[in-house]
């Protein structure tokens, strides 16, 4: 069994940052696959970024390719994702996920998931 807690969302002007944050409970986290989705009003859950268990591999969405990074810190059971050149159409609630797959890329691959936290974009 895993718990995630997220943190570290909130209101930001287009072109700033935010860093969000993922504790993870359990002995086996470092065992899992974790990664970041996100849903906005109307519209489903989609996926943004991927790291595998031992962080040595990575995957990103189109959309945030280039502005967003994903990275682990197993010894703190926590998993980061770091956004830069935050964009008004980024703005949702961003959901951790963890999953036994070397890496998360869709849902059905989801065992476990956060809380969610907001992120909200201004232009």
């Amino acid at each position: 069994q895993v718990q995630l807690v997220e943190s570290g969302g909130g209101l930001v002007q287009a072109g700033g940052s935010l860093r969000l944050s993922c504790a993870g409970s359990g002995r086996t986290f470092s065992s899992y696959g974790m990664g970041w989705f996100r849903q906005a009003p109307g519209k489903e859950r989609e996926f943004v970024a991927t790291v595998s268990w031992n962080g040595g591999s990575t995957y990103y969405a189109d959309s945030v390719k280039g502005r967003f990074t994903i990275s682990r810190d197993n010894a703190k059971n926590t998993v980061y994702l770091q956004m830069n050149s935050l964009k008004p159409e980024d703005t949702a609630v961003y959901y951790c996920a963890a999953g036994s797959s070397w890496l998360i890329k869709d849902r059905k691959l989801i065992d476990y998931w956060g809380q969610g936290t907001q992120v909200t974009v201004s232009s």
